[in-house]
């Protein structure tokens, strides 16, 4: 048995294969693009309860998108029996929900290399019942990816129970060993290419996406851009570079970030990187988006906002800032400039979306789109506009 932390800026070191002997022999290194004689490790994830709500973003980033694992189900009573992209989008995408482990087991052909917790919980940690279940996942001979901050490859239980089965734990948010965290070194600024930071609102509002789907759609046309992931889902969908950045010892934060994002200048020589954002930079409870545009010195941001949420997420008694109070706050804090405002349409309809999306680039006088509901056109031209240097590398038209 083998427990492995997503250490690293990269990631990319990260196994999550059977050792030898176990199901399956054949080692799998996963690298992005992985090798074409290297197969994808399958995946089911766990999400009771919580698939397509905020508490479910892993789950639900790792069905739109997952480049290390081939999501297979998702396990969820509450949606059991529908299409998790019906689910999550409207639009079908092949992975099964069932009601527990057991039917996943039952009904697929052949069960999975890994179990991927799909949850992220504000307390972080395992209720006794999902004990039993990632038990139960171990025994059946799944690897097992975490993204708590509960470390499963520090509970005794699970190590004896991984060592039996002979499969591996791999807990993603658990740091590099204290005496290889990098500090700050102003590094940052030999990086050449335009860095923009998606931040948000809130928390759990998308700013993933939005940096995922923006960074896929700026490749597509020719442009070489590059994401930095700062959160666990972003790692285990496959970001080679990136830190789980609210595991890290405040001290470090701004100098992890640094690094990686030097580590995937050097890496890549991309033409922009684009940074996933944490928590929102006016929200008490969190300090990442402090830390991330401390340490990214970012030279534009792309802000995410939902319209249609009332208060906070898991904070009731907390209003939601505005847009422009969060502009104000960004480009006060650091020497930068919000370029643009993407919309989480949660509660929203279409007709809604558009109506707001007119408003709010009448008010503030940047572009707005949605990322999930609208052309991606619209989100590349709102990057060209900021920074026409990189129109140059275009190779697909934007018509």
């Amino acid at each position: 048995m083998t427990v492995i932390p997503f250490t690293g800026p990269t990631g990319a070191d990260v196994l999550a294969r059977k050792l030898p002997g176990a199901i399956n022999d054949a080692p799998r290194l996963l690298q992005r693009p992985p090798p074409e004689d290297v197969a994808t490790p399958s995946a089911v994830v766990y999400c009771e309860a919580n698939f397509g709500h905020i508490d479910g973003k892993t789950a639900n980033g790792l069905v739109r998108h997952s480049e290390r694992y081939k999501i297979v189900a998702v396990i969820d009573s509450a949606t059991a029996g529908l299409d998790a992209g019906t689910v999550l989008d409207g639009i079908p995408n092949g992975i099964p929900i069932f009601r527990d482990l057991s039917a996943a087991l039952g009904s697929l052909q052949a069960a999975p290399d890994t179990f991927i917790y799909g949850k992220a919980p504000a307390t972080g940690m395992l209720s006794t019942d999902e004990r039993a279940i990632v038990l139960t996942a171990i025994q059946s001979g799944m690897n097992i990816v975490n993204g708590l901050h509960e470390f499963l490859g520090d509970d005794p239980e699970f190590l004896s129970a991984a060592a039996v089965a002979n499969i591996r734990i791999s807990d993603v948010r658990k740091p590099r060993p204290k005496n290889d965290l990098r500090l700050f070194t102003g590094r940052i600024n030999d990086v050449t290419c335009p860095r923009i930071a998606v931040l948000g609102t809130d928390c759990a509002i998308g700013k993933r996406t939005t940096a995922s789907i923006l960074t896929r759609a700026l490749n597509q046309r020719g442009v070489n851009a590059v994401m930095v992931s700062t959160g666990q889902t972003g790692l285990i969908q496959g970001g080679r570079y990136g830190v789980a950045l609210d595991a890290v010892p405040s001290q470090f934060c701004c100098g992890e970030l640094e690094a990686a994002i030097i580590e995937a200048s050097e890496g890549e020589s991309p033409d922009v990187i684009i940074i996933e954002g944490q928590g929102a930079l006016s929200h008490p409870a969190f300090c990442t988006s402090a830390f991330i545009l401390r340490g990214s010195v970012p030279d534009s941001v792309i802000l995410q906002h939902a319209p249609g949420r009332v208060h906070r997420c898991d904070f009731e008694a907390m209003a939601m800032p505005s847009p422009q109070s969060e502009i104000n706050l960004i480009q006060s804090f650091t020497d930068t400039k919000v370029i643009g405002l993407t919309i989480n349409h949660e509660n929203m309809t279409d007709d809604a979306v558009s109506d707001t999306i007119t408003e709010y680039e009448s008010r503030l006088g940047i572009p707005v789109t949605d990322a999930l509901s609208r052309p991606t056109e619209t989100l590349v031209q709102m990057v060209l506009s900021a920074h026409p240097q990189l129109a140059q590398k275009l190779t697909v038209s934007m018509q």
